[in-house]
């Protein structure tokens, strides 16, 4: 695939400007399916997401379902599609983390750098990186509701409410993708980007990760009404367990845009920063 990026890019320095010769969508998508490719050729890096969140899902389930009839609007019998969402989101956070890895291979193999002697946008690099990892996120979180079904799942919204809660992980997880190509993009360095994907782990558990909001307290409560984590919890949980609730989606789609714009914005930045040093 490489091989043809640069013949391509050769062929375009010759006869004409990328604008007149490839469309954006099309550098978007070109670079999105070598980006794709060099991630399922990686398992690795891909599969522990997946199996660290299956089991945090089996884990929750099995040690507090049973006691969630004493927690004020659940029962045991509900509360796997109150924990559901965490698992998602933990997922999200970590397999996100693989764009970020994927990029930091290419800048550390000196790939990156030819990219940008092309005449492809800047944008459709970045873009291309971070739709590739949502696509990943996207088939894990599909894994891991075919998972939660399996174990009993029922949602009040049916089929219409678990695609709402795969649209939500995949623009979360996009969102943070972007936070760790800036990273990459930044340091060039492996171990920086990796360190990256913890960087927001702990907010996972500075939330309603267990109980509502409503019945924590103390400090805890007062950092979990600013996290954006339990506005995007309570929009997915809201959906799963009591229906469409305009008040709580709103308020998780707007958590999402803002944890979505501010990364690309500074992966985009990032990648100014790297151009000028070249």
């Amino acid at each position: 695939m490489a091989t043809i990026t640069n013949e391509t890019a050769s062929e375009y320095n010759t006869t004409g400007s990328s604008s007149d010769r490839m469309p954006f969508l099309l550098q978007v998508s070109m670079m999105t399916w070598r980006s794709l490719l060099t991630m399922i050729r990686t398992p690795a890096v891909v599969l522990p997401a997946l199996f660290i969140s299956g089991f945090f899902l089996f884990v929750y389930e099995a040690t507090l379902g049973n006691a969630a009839d004493g927690i004020p609007g659940l029962s045991s019998d509900r509360y796997l599609a109150f924990i559901l969402p965490l698992s998602i989101v933990s997922a999200s956070l970590s397999g996100a983390g693989i764009a970020g890895q994927n990029l930091v291979r290419d800048v550390e193999n000196g790939y990156f750098d030819k990219l940008l002697l092309t005449p492809i946008s800047r944008s459709a690099l970045l873009l291309g990186q971070i739709l590739a990892g949502a696509v990943v996120l996207a088939i894990q979180t599909i894994i891991i509701m075919g998972v939660a079904l399996l174990m009993g799942l029922e949602s009040e919204t049916g089929v219409a409410g678990l695609l709402f809660v795969l649209a939500f992980a995949v623009i979360f997880g996009t969102g943070f993708a972007g936070f760790t190509v800036g990273i990459a993009l930044r340091t060039g360095s492996a171990a920086a980007t990796q360190g990256a994907n913890f960087a927001f782990f702990p907010l996972t558990f500075l939330t309603a990760t267990f109980v509502p909001v409503d019945l924590l307290g103390g400090w805890l409560k007062t950092v979990a009404q600013i996290n954006p984590i339990t506005y995007i919890l309570d929009a997915m949980r809201s959906v799963l367990l009591t229906g469409w609730e305009a008040d709580a989606i709103l308020t998780g789609v707007i958590a999402c845009v803002v944890i979505g714009g501010i990364p690309f914005l500074f992966a985009l930045n990032s990648l100014r920063a790297r151009t000028r040093r070249q």
